[in-house]
């Protein structure tokens, strides 16, 4: 099973581009989409033509903003959306599909912020979000993907001394965060395949960064470590434009 997990900055900006021709490449048994910016039923006209699939949706009630979506050729059991938690769900940032073997859950974590002004509603997003997928996780094995919006180690990011606890996504808090997600049971799959492998998932529109490889690893699948030994194989698809994001994908015998 192939799955593909993506930010796309924009479904609408995306659509006028290479998406469908990419789309038809990576040929994905499912897609899990990021800040589409729309509503769903922008989403759904706008991916309309990708008929083998089941469609999930999940918007922010302000318009243009935030948003997820999960396509899937086999349907799942049950979908769901958001936490369950009022202050949160009002963001379009959760989808959970469950199959057979496991949860999905797509994610667009909650941004920082310039200066850092929603840091603290992102520190009580994450403990929220880890109590979330505990839950979960207590049922059968989860697979998490999506834009964690952190840079977990220096590796992860181009210029990390520059960055540190003064760019949202870089701050001991995050990445705090996202060390108590791995000990939670979770592995950061891309890693744990390439230890050493320096490569990025976003750049920045601005400085040619994607030119000059100026950028940070903030798209990631995290897995349950009871379901580790079925990944076969996880990879950054940097050869796909479209989005300041780049796609990446995971492989699971199942």
């Amino acid at each position: 099973m192939k799955l593909i997990s993506w930010n796309i900055n924009g479904i609408r900006a995306i659509t006028k581009k290479d998406f469908f021709e990419d789309f038809s490449k990576m040929d994905p048994d499912i897609l899990c989409l990021q800040e589409t910016k729309a509503q769903d039923g922008e989403v759904e006209k706008a991916l309309s033509q990708l008929s083998s699939y089941h469609h999930y949706y999940n918007s922010a009630e302000r318009k243009g903003y935030s948003g997820v979506a999960v396509l899937s050729k086999i349907k799942p059991i049950a979908v769901t959306y958001d936490m369950g938690i009022e202050e949160h769900d009002q963001e379009g940032r959760v989808i959970c599909a469950e199959f057979d073997t496991f949860y999905l859950v797509n994610v667009y974590v909650p941004n920082s912020g310039q200066e850092l002004v929603r840091l603290d509603y992102r520190q009580q997003w994450d403990t929220d979000f880890r109590n979330y997928l505990s839950n979960l996780k207590a049922t059968k094995p989860v697979i998490l993907c999506g834009d964690l919006n952190v840079a977990h180690q220096a590796i992860d990011l181009k210029n990390d001394k520059a960055n540190y606890n003064k760019t949202a996504g870089y701050t001991q808090v995050e990445i705090d965060g996202m060390d108590l997600l791995l000990d939670a049971g979770f592995v950061d799959s891309w890693r744990h395949f390439h230890p050493e492998t320096v490569a990025y998932t976003y750049w920045s529109y601005r400085f040619k960064a994607r030119e000059r490889n100026t950028g940070w690893r903030l798209d990631y699948f995290l897995v349950s470590n009871s379901l580790m030994d079925k990944v076969k194989d996880v990879e950054i698809l940097s050869d796909y434009y479209g989005s300041d994001h780049c796609p990446i994908q995971l492989k699971l015998e199942v």
